[in-house]
């Protein structure tokens, strides 16, 4: 889904993989928790699970800066001035060719309720985007993921103005999601991604491509956490699994 990928709390200090965190530029930012988040957590784990390191300066390596400094921006800076990675009065995103959502009303939403976007009958959605609010999908993902949700580019097929890329999403479950007691396992995804930039290199337009319900299937496989042994396959029938 490319985005979500730390649940950043305050540190200060410099972030290798994302730009616009500190510095003069930064002064007047306003932080959603006060200050720029502390990705130390998730850097580890991308380091330990990622599947290539690109050189640095390599296109590859700067757009997988620049996914990561989206992400970083989404979920941690409040005020679209102050976005830096994207063009704020141009940028849309657009999921799986659904309607492009400007940068305003993605704030309101909240990125995971956007990146979560699904075609399935509401009683089937073991997560409803169209219920959940901006502060709830945090929490509720935050709690899943507590080392947060790692991307890496694996492959560029085209440079700029617009960039094509191959990208992958994973972590472990190590909390409860919506009853289901945590596996301990792996969860990830794949997916395509087109960045529109501009003549600075700022995202006007993000167009992802990828499978939500898979994700989201993955994450019901454990017990329910009132000990019932009925699991989301069993509660929610084949929808999930056989999408």
């Amino acid at each position: 889904m490319a985005s979500t990928e730390g649940h950043g709390h305050v540190i200060t200090g410099e972030d290798k993989y994302r730009s616009y965190m500190y510095g003069e530029g930064e002064k007047n930012t306003q932080w959603r928790f006060g200050a720029p988040p502390n990705y130390d957590v998730v850097n580890k784990l991308f380091e330990e699970g990622r599947t290539q390191e690109w050189p640095i300066g390599s296109l590859e390596e700067k757009v997988q800066r620049m996914l990561k400094t989206y992400d970083m921006e989404l979920f941690h800076k409040i005020r679209v001035e102050d976005y830096k990675g994207t063009n704020p009065e141009k940028f849309t995103l657009t999921v799986n060719g659904r309607k492009p959502v400007p940068l305003q009303e993605l704030l309101k939403l909240g990125g995971y309720n956007v990146f979560l976007q699904t075609s399935m009958p509401e009683s089937l959605r073991a997560y409803n985007p169209s219920v959940e609010t901006s502060a709830s999908s945090q929490q509720i993902f935050s709690t899943t993921f507590p080392r947060g949700f790692a991307i890496e580019i694996l492959q560029v097929y085209s440079g700029p103005p617009v960039i094509v890329y191959k990208f992958r999403h994973w972590t472990f479950m190590e909390g409860p999601f919506k009853g289901h007691a945590p596996t301990g396992e792996m969860v990830q995804l794949f997916g395509i991604g087109i960045f529109t930039v501009d003549e600075s290199m700022r995202i006007e337009k993000l167009e992802l491509f990828y499978d939500p319900d898979n994700l989201i299937a993955s994450l019901l496989k454990g017990p329910s956490i009132d000990g019932s042994e009925a699991s989301a396959t069993s509660s929610l029938g084949c929808p999930f699994l056989n999408k």
